[in-house]
């Protein structure tokens, strides 16, 4: 395969310009991220940052997609308990800081981005509520669940703890706090975990 022409991308510089963007995000939303200061924060040029994506969108993306750790592929859950596992690892703790504001400032201010709420809501959003949903019915197919429980419901329920646990705990939550507050939760629901 012929070489691609132009420069090497540099591991460092992609780096730098997810986390400044990331950063941008945090303190400014989507206003005020632009690409110039992506560069300026980046200490790269624009170019830079223009041959790895072509637009703001694609950039805010990816940078959400990062800051977000968003994998590739959601793991499977044997337990309802063990997808909350998860939320909660992602949720608290010194490392979920920067996440959790990521996640209160999003929450709001993609509406006002429609192109970028859609992309977001394709490459991510979309592929969480499915996952979701997969583990609720499996979790019916054992009987942990009533055969006529409203899962959407269930899931939107689970989906608002989240998001009431972001806005009105603190960001120093442990994994433990996150973990226990979502399963006090699922326990209001008609979840009942078979012994």
């Amino acid at each position: 395969m012929p070489p691609v022409p132009g420069r090497p991308r540099s591991a460092e510089a992609d780096r730098a310009i997810l986390d400044a963007a990331l950063d941008l995000l945090v303190e400014r939303g989507v206003e005020g991220t632009s690409i110039e200061r992506v560069a300026q924060h980046a200490g790269v040029t624009r170019a830079t940052v223009y041959r790895r994506y072509p637009d703001k969108t694609r950039l805010l993306l990816a940078a959400l997609q990062a800051g977000l750790a968003t994998p590739a592929e959601l793991p499977a859950c044997d337990s309802v308990e063990e997808m909350l596992s998860l939320w909660a690892r992602g949720l608290g703790g010194p490392d979920a800081v920067r996440g959790r504001r990521l996640l209160r400032r999003m929450m709001t201010g993609l509406h006002d981005h429609p192109e970028l709420h859609r992309a977001y809501r394709e490459a991510s959003i979309a592929r969480r509520e499915r996952w979701i949903r997969t583990v609720l019915e499996q979790a019916r197919e054992r009987g942990e669940f009533p055969a006529e429980a409203d899962l959407a419901v269930v899931g939107d329920i689970l989906t608002s703890a989240v998001t009431t646990h972001l806005l009105t705990r603190p960001d120093t939550s442990t994994v433990r706090e996150v973990e226990d507050y979502l399963l006090s939760v699922l326990r209001h629901t008609c979840y009942r975990r078979q012994p």
